[in-house]
């Protein structure tokens, strides 16, 4: 039966799983937020509502990190095109991506471009801003953002070439911080960063997978010069990275406080990432008990992290969701949907310039 791709661009869209392949290993804490087995592979990441291709050096699946819409054979760049007015109204595209991502290791020491970079040597309009929400965490997890004390180019590259030997030779350059459930961090781009073993969290970024792990190893994986430079220059990519981004005020300015922007009975809703932090997206947080009611945005994406609940519109359509699901609002169901539910927690992710505040 031709799927009638009007139709499926004019409600909530549901997709199938989409795990995504990465050189480190995790997924293990996908088992009480998915319900997957409990086991770590070389698949740690799921790729949300995703538009974009995961740049996997190695693969040739031309589809690599795009989701599949449920019960069909059609991928949301597809859609996108087909329907792009009632999916994107007047913008020219999604314009974020968001995963769920869990570290049974520490991952490489990294840092992303910003959109100067991105525009001079990828030809793209974004660079690579990301937020985190930590989800949950196994013991003595960590993260580990901007450098301890000063750094230099020339620093850096020392730490790097001692990274061949010793696979803690950066990591102890960085700001070391435990990771706790529901803390939220905005990662500039040009900030050095990596996230520790254990944490299980929900990141909103630029739409890019432009990352330079500038070091020898992740894990017992050796990495290569792809995927340290991007398929640049080692001298090219190390001008990606703030040297000057150091000590306890780069951690303090990183880590954002939830804002509340709305206040009824059974709804709760918290600004976690605003137009104070980019201009790359936003990102809220709603809770929703007995009584309350969410209208949909839309552009945008939900995902539920926690509780129940059930999605009414138009036709008497009803859809219910719970802990793990996510769905894509396109623009034109915007405020047409509604959510409700008893001890539900939600987490919209918006495009650029939909800061609701």
């Amino acid at each position: 039966m031709q799927t009638n791709l009007s139709e499926l661009a004019s409600k909530p869209i549901f997709f199938e799983r989409n795990r995504v392949a990465r050189v480190y290993t995790g997924g293990k804490l996908f088992h009480d937020f998915f319900g997957d087995p409990a086991e770590d592979s070389l698949y740690p990441e799921e790729w949300v509502a995703s538009s974009v291709r995961a740049m996997n050096r190695d693969s040739d699946n031309p589809v690599e990190g795009i989701s599949k819409i449920k019960g069909t054979e059609i991928y949301l760049h597809e859609l996108l095109e087909a329907e792009k007015e009632r999916m994107l109204g007047d913008r020219e595209s999604m314009g974020i991506l968001v995963k769920v991502l869990d570290s049974a290791i520490r991952l490489a020491v990294q840092s992303h471009p910003d959109k100067a970079f991105s525009a001079k040597h990828f030809n793209s309009p974004h660079g690579k801003a990301e937020s985190w929400l930590i989800l949950a965490t196994r013991p003595n997890a960590k993260i580990y953002i901007g450098f301890k004390a000063p750094a230099t180019r020339e620093s850096f590259l020392e730490a790097m070439e001692r990274s061949e030997t010793d696979k803690n030779a950066m990591e102890e350059l960085l700001n070391e911080i435990p990771a706790k459930k529901g803390d939220v961090y905005f990662i500039s781009p040009r900030l050095v960063h990596a996230i520790g073993g254990g944490c299980l969290i929900l990141e909103v970024q630029e739409p890019t997978d432009f990352n330079f792990q500038t070091e020898a190893w992740c894990g017992d994986y050796k990495l290569n010069d792809f995927e340290k430079y991007v398929g640049l220059d080692r001298d090219t990519a190390l001008e990606c990275y703030d040297y000057s981004l150091h000590g306890e005020a780069v951690v303090r300015k990183a880590k954002k406080t939830p804002k509340l922007f709305d206040s009824r009975p059974g709804l709760i809703g918290e600004a976690l990432i605003g137009s104070e932090d980019t201009d790359c997206f936003s990102v809220n947080r709603y809770r929703i008990d007995e009584g309350g009611m969410l209208s949909l945005s839309g552009p945008a994406i939900y995902i539920v992290t926690e509780g129940e609940g059930n999605i009414s519109g138009p036709g008497g359509y009803s859809y219910d969701v719970g802990k793990g699901d996510y769905f894509l609002m396109p623009a034109c169901t915007a405020h047409k949907y509604e959510l409700g539910g008893e001890g539900l927690e939600l987490v919209e992710c918006l495009p650029p310039e939909q800061d609701k505040r």
